[in-house]
């Protein structure tokens, strides 16, 4: 198995993908828009992407957090709020925005295990930091580091509830980006003291089965390369200060922040630490390139994608309490008048 996240150009496989999956034997899949017609188009994909490998449980992906990062939209999958909408919730009733985060990740997690998705990119716990770029923004569950954790670990435990398995995102913190990973590399000057609050979620809940990296620059712990490329970085920070032991995910390698091509970064990602490298683009040359280039899974990193997959299922259709738990959301959100 290659430890890689390979896209997808459409809403069907053409040939050619179908044949260099099958003998690419990828870690797994990411959907995006392009890939999402409606729920039997989806459903029939994720069920061909599972008939290639013969696997009992496959990594299929997306970024589905709500708000303006939602691959799957009305009319034809339900609305889910940005995760600001739980912020100002918890800002006046704690409680009931922990409870209202966790019936709206279960019912997103329904939903994504009827469309045959088993890993959400769900929940980011970077911290809102005034003045920082918009890239996180009101996906951030808050500024206050135990306000995020507790966010951030309902939402984990409503997505497995669901039988979907969530990713803690972007480790070590990408709250404080001046600029769009998407569009250049920023560069966080703060000091070791001032970013263990960005640390704190991430410690909260190193237990997490999967994590994801970002493409930013700490001068404080190396100066010289993103985290995604970091050995320092990952064995330091991630494996060391967080304590995070789980399935560890690059960001998309083809972000703009990152120099190269696609199979030096991905080489690089790996020699730094990452188990896996995530690449959306589903450009053929690219996937050709990154198999060329990488090793074989490792035991240990197939071990963690087991014990991520673990807990997943694939369910034959829509679960019929997924409308009682967006409405007992919505009834919590309205006391702030945010209803998805």
């Amino acid at each position: 198995m290659i430890p890689a996240i390979f896209g997808l150009g459409g809403p069907h496989l053409t040939a050619d993908e179908r044949a260099f999956f099958r003998e690419a034997d990828p870690a797994g899949y990411i959907l995006f828009g392009r890939n999402c017609e409606n729920p039997d188009q989806l459903r029939a994909l994720t069920d061909d992407l599972r008939s290639i490998h013969g696997r009992d449980r496959l990594l299929v992906s997306m970024d589905q957090e709500g708000g303006r990062v939602a691959r799957l939209r009305p009319p034809h999958w339900s609305a889910y709020p940005c995760a600001d909408a739980f912020a100002r919730l918890y800002d006046i009733a704690p409680a009931s925005a922990i409870e209202a985060a966790r019936a709206n990740a279960t019912a997103m997690a329904l939903e994504l295990s009827a469309m045959g998705i088993t890993v959400d990119y769900h929940p980011p716990l970077d911290l809102r930091v005034p003045g920082a770029h918009d890239v996180i923004g009101d996906r951030a569950f808050g500024s206050d580091p135990v306000q995020v954790a507790a966010l951030g670990r309902a939402v984990l435990e409503g997505l497995a509830a669901g039988g979907v398995t969530g990713c803690i995102k972007h480790m070590p913190g990408h709250g404080r980006s001046d600029v769009d990973t998407h569009k250049a590399l920023p560069t966080v000057t703060a000091s070791a003291a001032e970013l263990e609050a960005d640390l704190a979620p991430f410690r909260k809940l190193n237990h997490a089965l999967i994590g994801m990296t970002g493409h930013l620059v700490f001068t404080a712990w190396d100066a010289e390369n993103p985290v995604t490329l970091s050995e320092t970085v990952i064995r330091d920070i991630i494996r060391g200060a967080i304590g995070f032991d789980g399935l560890l995910l690059t960001d998309d390698i083809d972000m703009e922040a990152l120099g190269g091509s696609i199979p030096e970064r991905s080489v690089r990602a790996h020699a730094a630490g990452c188990d896996i490298i995530l690449n959306c683009w589903a450009k053929m040359d690219d996937m050709v390139g990154i198999c060329e280039v990488l090793p074989a899974m490792s035991d240990a990193t197939a071990a963690r994608l087991d014990l991520a997959l673990a807990g997943t299922r694939v369910a034959p259709g829509m679960a019929p309490e997924q409308g009682e738990l967006l409405a007992k959301r919505d009834a919590l959100l309205a006391l702030t008048g945010a209803a998805a």
